[in-house]
């Protein structure tokens, strides 16, 4: 037997498969976060009138010009790492050495897990573009991505000292809190989809339309838009348009709004970076690490930012699909070709999420801390609580 046909093995294939997605999604991920901090950097000058990061380019000096190329300062996050890299690893004398080792990596860990059972495209050459098909993918994003506070709270307790700690403690409070709220905001997905398969989230909104939107066009493809009928045109939306599309949508919008306003908290983003707040705490829990540590936390941040940013793609705003565009299940080419297009519509609209976390960090102030935790358990609790029960009613009104 020679080697192509052992790669073809099922067994072999699967496993070689894997690692490629692996390997590809992670390369992906990272290059995102690094110019995600970019991005982050560039709009917050924007807002505030200022020019941002626009020196480090090509370093075309290096090779004996007489002149960089600027380049719009896209090697900014390329000077960063190295120089992170590069910085003096100091361990404060009083620290619980494991501990305040290994809670920057506890922090890093979960988001990336969650990756693997997002589905950031349709298929691939035949391969579905997910890494781990659960059948419970839901219940393992919540399970994962709560870990993530562990390496927050372990750091705040391990640098033994009066600051950290209390962005630890304020940290394990605010997830809590917000825990609630996420959990319970997701269950009218599965009272609607009836799974709890990631994937088949993905498949059902590609079906019947994505969750938050109350209209979609059946039967609506490019052959009809080109025809020009905009009879035929119109009569796709008010094919898609129904009742029962626009009951579903409602308790959908409240869990979407719940969902994205507690993921905030989930990654402490402004207005929720309590525990970190540097007016008050310095830079909370990681206020005694440097160097590399320091790297992993902030890294851990952006990574959550994008993990979460996955998730409300895939449950409320259909995932890859995007109206007019097929999936990568045709043949030939053409498959290949749609594929690709399902991977960048679904990396889009992470990245439209990312700009509005974002924006939304250079446009609000912070919360106080009292204002944050009423927040959670006297409004958004209450409200993802009684939206399950309006779903329910709901399903069985349309039954």
């Amino acid at each position: 037997m020679d080697i192509l046909s052992v790669l073809f093995v099922p067994e072999v294939f699967l496993v070689w498969t894997s690692l490629a997605k692996t390997i590809g999604l992670l390369a992906v991920i990272l290059g995102l976060v690094s110019y995600t901090v970019y991005a982050e950097r560039k709009v917050c000058a924007l807002i505030q009138d200022r020019v941002g990061p626009n020196r480090v380019g090509i370093p075309l000096t290096l090779l004996g010009f007489k002149k960089d190329i600027p380049f719009f300062g896209l090697g900014q996050p390329i000077a960063d790492a190295m120089k992170l890299l590069l910085k003096e690893n100091f361990m404060p004398g009083g620290v619980n050495k494991f501990y305040y080792y290994i809670a920057p990596k506890l922090s890093m860990i979960p988001p990336i897990l969650v990756l693997a059972v997002l589905p950031f495209g349709s298929s691939l050459f035949g391969v579905p573009m997910v890494i781990a098909n659960l059948n419970i993918g839901v219940l393992y994003v919540f399970a994962v991505s709560s870990l993530g506070v562990y390496g927050i709270v372990l750091a705040g307790w391990a640098s033994n000292s009066k600051y950290p700690f209390l962005g630890g403690i304020r940290s394990s409070s605010q997830m809590i809190s917000y825990e609630l709220a996420l959990g319970l905001s997701v269950i009218p997905v599965f009272m609607i989809c009836q799974t709890l398969s990631l994937p088949d989230i993905v498949l059902w909104q590609v079906k019947n339309g994505w969750l938050v939107a109350p209209w979609w066009p059946k039967g609506l493809d490019w052959r009809m838009i080109l025809s020009g009928d905009w009879n035929a045109i119109l009569g796709t939306f008010a094919a898609g348009w129904s009742l029962q599309r626009f009951l579903i949508s409602i308790p959908m919008i409240i869990s979407f709004v719940i969902f994205l306003i507690a993921m905030f908290a989930e990654t402490n983003r402004l207005p929720f970076d309590l525990p970190e707040a540097e007016q008050e705490l310095v830079g909370g829990y990681h206020t005694e690490y440097s160097s590399m540590g320091f790297a992993l936390f902030f890294l851990g941040e952006y990574a959550a930012m994008i993990a979460g940013s996955g998730v409300i793609v895939t449950l409320f705003l259909g995932g890859w699909s995007l109206p007019l565009v097929p999936d990568g299940s045709l043949p030939g080419p053409a498959g290949a070709l749609f594929g690709l297009v399902n991977i960048g519509v679904f990396f889009a609209k992470i990245c439209a999420l990312l700009l509005f976390f974002i924006w939304i960090r250079w446009t609000l102030p912070r919360f106080r801390y009292d204002q944050l935790m009423k927040l959670g358990w006297y409004f958004f609790f209450e409200l993802a609580l009684v939206n399950i029960f309006v779903t329910a009613f709901i399903i069985a009104y349309i039954r």
